[in-house]
């Protein structure tokens, strides 16, 4: 399968690092030209520098803006007025005690979590309908399903991504618009990878045999029984950002190693 993505333009939030990172090299190698996305100035330009050693040549720009309010939405926005993809992949997480976690806490998850790619859905979505082609992929998570014990607030608001998308999807019912959720299970991301750190040092084991040893212990469900790659993810992103996806719409599509013990 040849993906060609030449000609469209594709904003990928959170993009300096881990899955968003890889997702836009993997746009970027389909022809796409790739809007980076993150806090700094400085962080967009690391990024872009691994983009282009991955992809020479590849058509690339990035918008410094923080998602977790209103105004940073706006700020991308006016800076990229029009998009073909939009991969809403900005997010956080941590476990946290239920009992812990304080009403400020679950605002700003839902804020960054969800309401990013509410707002950037409401704008750019508007757009696809009107050229009849577009693609919104939301990175939600297995644990939208898998409820985590120690992150409550953090399965809520991917619970809430499959709500908004499914939504979309029936929005964008009869046009050249897919809006689709993509689900990782356990990913060797940095964000994980720093994580695991600590553990992996009192233990003297590599992050990969912890981040290993941590889907055996906690994820037994998994069949893979090994995290995945951000990479394994992000091709995922890039077939269902792709006109061969047509036919693939409303759905949330499973990248977690068969962590969700269903055969549906």
């Amino acid at each position: 399968m040849h993906i060609d993505l030449t000609g469209k333009t594709a904003l990928v939030t959170a993009s300096t690092a881990g899955i968003g990172l890889a997702s836009a090299i993997g746009l970027a190698r389909a022809g796409a030209s790739v809007v980076l996305n993150g806090r700094s100035a400085a962080s967009i330009e690391r990024a872009r520098e691994a983009l282009l050693a991955a992809v020479p040549g590849a058509a690339v720009r990035g918008v410094a803006a923080d998602l977790a309010g209103a105004e940073g939405a706006a700020a991308l926005i006016a800076a990229e007025p029009a998009v073909d993809i939009l991969v809403n992949n900005a997010g956080i997480y941590g476990p946290q005690p239920f009992f812990e976690i304080d009403d400020a806490t679950w605002e700003h998850f839902f804020q960054m979590n969800v309401m990013s790619g509410v707002r950037l859905s409401r704008h750019y979505l508007q757009g696809m309908l009107a050229r009849d082609w577009g693609r919104i992929l939301f990175v939600s998570s297995e644990s939208g399903l898998n409820i985590p014990a120690d992150m409550i607030h953090y399965g809520m608001t991917k619970t809430a991504q499959l709500s908004v998308s499914r939504g979309l999807a029936k929005l964008a019912a009869g046009s050249g618009v897919t809006v689709n959720a993509v689900l990782p299970g356990p990913t060797l991301s940095e964000g994980v990878r720093e994580m695991l750190q600590e553990q992996a040092r009192e233990s003297g084991a590599s992050i990969e045999e912890t981040a290993t040893r941590f889907v055996r212990e906690h994820r037994s469900s998994n069949l893979l029984q090994r995290p995945a790659t951000v990479d394994e993810v992000a091709n995922m992103i890039v077939y269902l950002s792709s006109p061969q996806a047509s036919a693939t719409t409303g759905a949330a599509l499973r990248v977690d190693g068969g962590t969700v013990d269903t055969i549906a």
